[in-house]
């Protein structure tokens, strides 16, 4: 079982990526926190590499907030981390709220957390 000084850690960096998006700084963040060979692989089942999620950040509408819980970690390999958790974004009042069960795969690489793989997994009727 991981330590909460992790999961605290790697909420961080999942909370700094929220706060991007809501900032339309999403292109700019993700470009540098993932791997060259890192995916994506997004609710609609659309798999995207580093190059494609930069560009459609690019010019991605802002979430206006977003919620996380349920966070869960568990050890991939040698130096390397699976965070899961339980995501609620909103566009605006009017849309339904965005939810899914997202995973992240990190791997450190000279000495930071860099993101491998990324997936939602939507959550039906939420």
């Amino acid at each position: 079982m991981a330590s909460g000084s992790l999961i605290d850690e790697l909420l961080a960096l999942e909370r700094e990526g929220w706060n991007a998006l809501c900032q339309q700084r999403g292109a700019e963040h993700f470009g540098d926190l993932m791997t060259h060979d890192a995916l994506m692989v997004l609710a609609n089942a659309q798999v995207m590499d580093r190059d494609e999620v930069v560009a459609a950040l690019a010019d991605a509408p802002p979430w206006a907030s977003f919620e996380l819980e349920d966070a869960r970690v568990a050890a991939v390999g040698e130096g390397g981390t699976v965070l899961v958790y339980r995501a609620t974004a909103f566009r605006d009042a009017e849309s339904p709220p965005f939810v899914a069960a997202m995973t992240s795969v990190y791997a450190r690489n000279a000495g930071r957390w860099r993101l491998v793989l990324y997936t939602q997994t939507p959550v039906p009727d939420a």
